[in-house]
């Protein structure tokens, strides 16, 4: 008897599983890495608009006449009518392989991709276009997780690529269903953006980037900065870039930060300035030096705040605000270090300072006081990267805030209470 209550248990899970016989399908998403090369046809010919879609990767900010720029690292630029800043709207998508810096005269975008810059006319939204390009200026960047170089037509990335891949899996078990992966379910419709035509902003102006930007404008030139140099550009027909000098600054340069007729340039290793007064010949004036790691800088008046952190590929273990006097700007003093706990981007709208501290979230303080700033509001529960007040604007003071997490723009009418206005989250597929 025993023993036919054994052979029953054990025949119990083959009748089972040979009775489900229903079928459904598993949608999964996972990460692959994967080599990439491409030839510079390839690249040239990627330029284009497409649809709204979702943020997954967002890099540098930038905005320009009541319109919000978010770069997508290496794939592009996502252009958003943020005139209401309680409800930004998807305008379009402008597809630019290898993107991650841009700037905007009138109405003409400068974005790198690769080792090109390309020029866009953006004045119809639903009509964007390449309007002029200046090739193999960059030959070599950094993107994330690796590095890329282009040689003999060739792009080659060191490392390897993400590349997200979706599969779908039959099973079979009992009432199943499927399961689909909406690859932009907040994008707005191809629809809204045909409908849209912007105005033409107005002459002779430009937008507004952040204190992790690269590139930047002053007068009638475009300025670069690479790993080791500064390329210029001559815009003075903005449709028309002319390659101009290239200067060498020596390693580990990171950022550019115009104020008035100087240029202050972030480095691993210290902030550079340079005498702008001829914008075609920058001259460098003086150095200020501090520990090797990665460094932004943003500057009111006689001050320039400088952020540095670790944890990154510049190495070196201090995290900290570094408040410099520049009135000597032959001769900068460091006043004093504020300990922080991750700084990267920040910005000025004095007397408010806003750093971004990466995981730790976004602080809100008080500089008036160079010798005693003080720190107003922490928002935990966010990754900030950067970004960008924007003054009084319609009544209130708009920041914008970009992250790994997403876009947040506030009021920081009162800066000891910052209020979130509106939020474009991330949709990665993962």
């Amino acid at each position: 008897m025993k023993s036919n209550v054994l052979l029953v248990l054990l025949l119990l899970p083959l009748v089972c599983l040979t009775a489900c016989n229903d079928t459904c399908r598993e949608t999964r998403t996972f990460r692959q890495f994967t080599p990439v090369t491409f030839t510079a046809e390839q690249i040239r010919n990627g330029v284009k608009q497409e649809a709204p879609r979702s943020l997954v990767n967002p890099g540098k900010i930038y905005t320009k006449d009541g319109y919000l720029l978010i770069n997508e690292v290496k794939e592009g630029i996502h252009l958003i009518d943020n005139r209401d800043p309680a409800n930004p709207r998807p305008v379009a998508f402008i597809r630019i392989p290898g993107n991650g810096d841009m700037a905007i005269r009138n109405n003409i975008l400068y974005a790198d991709s690769y080792m090109d810059l390309v020029a866009l006319d953006i004045s119809k939204l639903t009509d964007i276009k390449e309007v002029n390009r200046v090739q193999n200026v960059f030959p070599n960047g950094q993107f994330e997780g690796g590095w890329w170089s282009f040689n003999a037509n060739t792009l080659m990335l060191s490392d390897q690529r993400v590349n997200y891949v979706t599969e779908t899996v039959e099973t079979n078990c009992e009432d199943g269903m499927i399961a689909r992966q909406n690859a932009c379910p907040n994008c707005m419709s191809t629809d809204f953006a045909n409908r849209f035509v912007s105005a033409a902003p107005a002459p002779n102006t430009n937008g507004v980037g952040g204190s992790m930007a690269r590139f930047t404008l002053y007068d009638t030139y475009l300025y670069t900065v690479g790993q080791q140099d500064m390329q210029l550009f001559n815009i003075q027909v903005p449709a028309e870039p002319r390659r101009g000098e290239r200067i060498n600054l020596g390693g580990g340069i990171e950022t550019i930060f115009p104020y008035k007729d100087k240029l202050f340039i972030g480095s691993t290793t210290g902030m550079l300035i340079y005498d702008n007064t001829n914008p075609a010949k920058p001259v460098r004036m003086s150095v200020f030096q501090h520990a090797r790691v990665c460094d932004p800088v943003v500057v009111h008046d006689n001050i320039a705040y400088v952020t540095l952190r670790s944890g990154t590929n510049c190495g070196g273990n201090l995290n900290q605000l570094d408040v410099v006097d520049i009135k000597d700007l032959y001769n900068p003093k460091l006043l004093k270090s504020y300990p922080m706990q991750n700084p990267h981007g920040l910005g000025v709208d004095f007397p408010n300072l806003f750093i971004c501290e990466g995981q730790s979230g976004l602080k809100s303080l008080d500089a008036r006081n160079a010798l005693d700033v003080k720190q107003l509001e922490h928002l935990a529960g966010m990754n900030a990267y950067d970004v960008i007040p924007m003054g009084a604007a319609a009544g209130r003071k708009q920041l914008l805030m970009i992250g790994k997490d997403g876009l947040y723009q506030y009021d920081y009418t009162n800066p000891q209470q910052l209020q979130l206005l509106s939020k474009i989250a991330v949709n990665r597929p993962f």
